[in-house]
């Protein structure tokens, strides 16, 4: 429930054109984000339908118009947020498996997770392991994955923090930073996964990340 924060210093400059989406419904996601990762609104079947339907029709435009482009930010946690612990990473909310790639660089097993079929079936290409599930019920067992990387994603606090290894790292990326429409600080991250955790954050390019793992007692 608590974290200590380091922040680094920027290194990956942040080039122009940034794509903000527009304020008011920016905003309306941002709360939403806030409130599901704090506990106040919850996640249920009707929800999770009406996202997956959402993804599932925007699937086929998603890397030519919706996507950012810019993966900065994970490539700078990628290198400044190390050292991480060896065996699988869990890429939540993966949609086309855009970062998917430069994920399998570091770790030796990527499984790619969304909710959206159609997404899903746009990452073949880049996604070798793909499962269509629920972050708030992750087929996974208790304490199995070594990393799990959300970029842009909602948290789903518990589930994150139940199949994490206890060594284990969640790799938080935002690739808009506190413009993006899921934007989340670290502290509140930090503050909504159960127990106490420490955290690693930098700005880089267009976005912001941070590396949280549980503090040793």
């Amino acid at each position: 429930m608590s974290a200590v924060t380091a922040t680094l210093p920027r290194i990956w400059p942040s080039p122009g054109g940034k794509p903000v989406p527009p304020t008011g419904l920016a905003e309306v996601f941002r709360a939403f984000a806030r409130d599901l990762a704090a506990g106040r609104r919850s996640w249920d079947a009707e929800t999770a339908g009406f996202i997956a339907g959402q993804f599932d029709v925007l699937a086929s435009e998603w890397d030519a118009t919706r996507a950012t482009g810019r993966d900065d930010p994970l490539r700078d946690a990628l290198d400044r947020g190390r050292p991480f612990p060896g065996g699988t990473c869990l890429e939540v909310g993966s949609g086309t498996g855009l970062f998917t790639p430069l994920l399998g660089t570091v770790f030796p097993r990527v499984i790619s997770l969304d909710l959206s079929e159609q997404m899903l079936r746009r990452a073949a290409g880049r996604s070798p392991l793909r499962v269509r599930a629920d972050a708030s019920a992750l087929p996974v067992a208790d304490a199995r994955v070594a990393v799990i990387a959300a970029i842009d994603m909602l948290l789903l606090a518990e589930e994150t923090a139940r199949v994490l290894a206890p060594d284990g790292a969640l790799l938080w990326i935002n690739q808009l930073g506190e413009d993006g429409p899921l934007y989340l600080p670290a502290d509140d991250v930090a503050a909504a996964l159960p127990g106490q955790w420490q955290a690693v954050e930098a700005h880089a390019g267009w976005g912001s990340w941070a590396v949280l793992r549980r503090r040793a007692l």
